[in-house]
Order: C-alpha cells, then sequence, then structure tokens
C-alpha cells in the first residue's frame, strides 16, 4: 500500500480535477516507443529505473518515461486523465481505486497476455494475484506486499523497565488489553514522571503517550484497529474481493473499537482531535510516544532513524491469534494506450524475479515474488535491520487477511471514518454508531 493514508486515498477517488497531462507515450506504429509510466513513491523511483534500464537494455526499441507525483495528486491527475483519453500508457495501482477503473473499462484486461506467456501465478506471495481479478478479467499482477507490526523507541522501552524479548509473546483482548496494554500502560508517562501503572498516574496531563494509533484509517483500519479486530473474529464482509454485504455491524468490531477509545480516556494514547491532523508519526518523531503500529514500507525510514532508536515487533496475539492486514500494489496497463503489447512487456517485467530482484536489494519494500522477499530479507538483514516480524506474519498460516476490495470505496470510507471518529471522540458508544453506519455502507449496494 504505499498507501500512506487511508483517508486520501479513498476521500480522493471519485474527483475529477482538471489537470494537464502527457499520456499516451507517442503515436502508434512501427519503430522506437516510449512509454509513459507513472507511480506515487519518490523513494521507489531509483529502484524501478534499474528495472527500466534492464528492460530497455533487452527490448532496445522499447523506452521507459518514468515519473513519480505526489499521493493527492497522483489520484487527482490519473482520475481526469482515465476519462480525458490522456492517462499514461501503465501507472501504479492501488486496490482501492482499481474496482472504479475496471468497472469503467478503463483498464486494459491482462488475462490473455498472462495465459498467453505463460506467468506463473503461483510465485507470488498468497493471496496476492486474487485480488486484481473481477469478473474473470485480470488487471494487474503483483509488485510487493505488507505487513503491520509496532515499533517501538528501545530507549523508553528500557527506561520503562521492559524486556523487549517478551514483545514477540504480547497478548490481547478487548476486555483489559492483555499483556499489550499492560505494556502501553507501563510506556506511557505523566508530567510528574509517574507512569500509566502507577496507581497517582495523572492523565489529564502526558508527556510521553506509550502508544499512538493511527486514527485515520477510515473503512479499511490498516495501519489502525483492523489487525485487532481481526483477532478478535471480525470479517469485513461476505466475500473479498467484490463481495456487496458489509459486517461493521458485527460486535466483535465494536469491543476492538471500544477498546482503542478506552486508551484515550485512561490517557495511554492521544486525544483522537488532537493527533488526527497530524498522524501518529509525527507524535512518534516528536518524541511524544513509545510505540506506533505501522506497515512494512516504514522499515527502512524508521530502523535508519538517526535521532529515534527504534526496533519492531510483531502485533499482539489476540482471541483466535495473531492476525495481519496483508495488501500490496500492481502496475496497471490505460485501457486507451496506443502501445498495449509494449505496456504489457513491461508490466510483464515489473512482474518479473529479474525486475523484483533489483527491488529487492533496495529494501525499499518487500516483493511480491516469495524467492525475491527473502532476498529483501537478507538484505535487510545485511544492513543491520531486524524486519523478521513482518516475513513471520506473512508466512504464518492464516496469519493474514486481505483488505476489502469493492465498489463505492470511497463512500463507504466517508461513513466509517466519520462513525468510528464519534467513538474515538467520545460523542458515541461502538455498539450504537457501527450497526447503522453499516446499514448505510449496505444500502450502497442496493
Amino acid at each position: 500500500m504505499s498507501r500512506k493514508k487511508t483517508r486520501a486515498l479513498l476521500a480522493l477517488a471519485g474527483l475529477l480535477t482538471a489537470t494537464a497531462a502527457c499520456g499516451g507515450g507517442g503515436e502508434a506504429g512501427d519503430g522506437p516507443v516510449t512509454l509513459d509510466y507513472v507511480m506515487w513513491v519518490d523513494s521507489q523511483v531509483p529502484a524501478y529505473k534499474q528495472c527500466a534500464d534492464a528492460f530497455t537494455k533487452k527490448n532496445p526499441d522499447i523506452t521507459i518515461k518514468l515519473s513519480s507525483v505526489a499521493w493527492a495528486q497522483y489520484w487527482q491527475n490519473l482520475t481526469t486523465q482515465v476519462v480525458s483519453g490522456t492517462a499514461p500508457d501503465v501507472f501504479r495501482d492501488s486496490v482501492a481505486y482499481y474496482p472504479q477503473f475496471a468497472k469503467n473499462n478503463q483498464l486494459l484486461d491482462l488475462t490473455e497476455y498472462v495465459e498467453r506467456d505463460k506467468v506463473d501465478l503461483g510465485q507470488y506471495q498468497k493471496g496476492l494475484a486474487d485480488v486484481w481479478v473481477r469478473d474473470g478479467k485480470r488487471y494487474g499482477l503483483p509488485l510487493d506486499w505488507d505487513t503491520i507490526g509496532v515499533f517501538y523507541n528501545k530507549d523508553q522501552v528500557k527506561e520503562a523497565g521492559l524486556d523487549p524479548a517478551g514483545f514477540g509473546e504480547w497478548t490481547w483482548n478487548p476486555q483489559d488489553g492483555g499483556t499489550f496494554e499492560k505494556a502501553i500502560a507501563a510506556l506511557t508517562v505523566d508530567e510528574k514522571g509517574r507512569r500509566g501503572t502507577d496507581p497517582d498516574f495523572d492523565k489529564e496531563h502526558v508527556k510521553v503517550y506509550g502508544i499512538a494509533p493511527d486514527y485515520n484509517t477510515g473503512a479499511l483500519g490498516q495501519t489502525g484497529w483492523a489487525a485487532f479486530a481481526a483477532s478478535n473474529g471480525f470479517k469485513y464482509l461476505d466475500k473479498n474481493p467484490f463481495g456487496t454485504k458489509y459486517f461493521y455491524d458485527d460486535p466483535k468490531l465494536a469491543e476492538t473499537i471500544d477498546w482503542f477509545a478506552g486508551l484515550i480516556k485512561k490517557g495511554y494514547a492521544p486525544p483522537y482531535d488532537k493527533q488526527s491532523a497530524l498522524g501518529g508519526d509525527a507524535v512518534l518523531q516528536g518524541g511524544k510516544t513509545a510505540m506506533v503500529m505501522a506497515g512494512s514500507w516504514m522499515a527502512k525510514p524508521y530502523l535508519d532513524n538517526k535521532t529515534l532508536n527504534l526496533a519492531v515487533a510483531p502485533l499482539p496475539v489476540g482471541p483466535e491469534g495473531r492476525r495481519s492486514p496483508i495488501n500490496g500494489v500492481s502496475d496497471a496497463i490505460y485501457a486507451g494506450t496506443k502501445h498495449k503489447e509494449e505496456a504489457w512487456q513491461w508490466v510483464k517485467f515489473t512482474a518479473s524475479a529479474e525486475c523484483q530482484d533489483l527491488v529487492a536489494a533496495t529494501t525499499e519494500v518487500l516483493p511480491a515474488i516469495t524467492t525475491s522477499s527473502e532476498k529483501a530479507l537478507a538484505a535487510h538483514e545485511a544492513a543491520g535491520r531486524d524486519v523478521k516480524p513482518f516475513v513471520d506474519e506473512a508466512k504464518a498460516p492464516g496469519g493474514t487477511f486481505l483488505l476489502p476490495v469493492t465498489d463505492n470505496a470511497d463512500k463507504i470510507n466517508e461513513i466509517m471514518d466519520a462513525a468510528v471518529a464519534s467513538v474515538l471522540l467520545g460523542d458515541a458508544d461502538a455498539k450504537t454508531a457501527l450497526p447503522k453506519a453499516n446499514t448505510d455502507v449496505n444500502a450502497l449496494f442496493q
């Protein structure tokens, strides 16, 4: 995912903002071809530039013109371009946007190409290839994957007298929070130096919070409540991808959201109205929290941080085990490209081991191909980073679940974001707010 903020990703899905575009990659015909290829993550450009150079060396008549656009502007531009017929030949796609593009016939169906060239779909991390199929048509091949972990400040953990060796065995439940909440309490410090475990702890004057959850996770909860709700027995909808009945009214989800609201009430987590605009990252960077939950895409910037002494632990084990959302991106081919075959050759290459091995060496992401992912893990280890918790979660039987892929993603996000926010603000009870929101969500499919 990157996948920076779920709110930004989903809320922009329907925008049609006018913008200049240069898609199309030149005129069709014989001779050299230049393909426009756009992504949204600047840090990944050098890795895919290596792939582009390797590809052109093998295909000298095809040049890749690679560019990167900031996250929000990327979707504004692209939504306009696919409508106006000026979209880039190939672009990085997200599970939140692709249903809309596919439904409107704006993406090239890759099924016949995949079958013709015998692409091995079994080489990818389990489940990732299935996401990009709608109504029997394939619109992408997996490029990478991510799971969620808990990044913690090692200095603050040491000051609290906690042994990080035990973090791999954290437990959680929505009633008392398990040993995970005990660790959060121990890491919370008020302005007089008293910890959350102290009866005299002052929740109104907190200096360092034990954890800063990501509140801006909308209908998905990817880096917030999702893993906890799933470990409590919650599932999003009747089938995935492209189900039509959501279960946001499940009491298991209400229990989970109420637990997060409880952390705020106890003073262990920042108030929603003070953190929601900033995000947990800003609180972490400011030294105001000991822990945050974030995706594996943050491993390199967090573990290489020269100011903060950070490490990562796996998510806690809930009533039904340890569960992490797993997500990834693909490259999509614009249906209106004048160079379908050349674009396919490039997309096939970015989804191949040759390209993903190059990406693995940069450690920017964990590649979708399992053998390439192992090489990325080795590269992280060589650089002194322990990212094993992310990989262990992905390897564990039943350890991951897919985020929902359906129509109406932007509207669902708007509904659920408001409902969850009302609970975290203390304005509503989850058992009341979530069932009402679920009724509104399911009405979108009727």
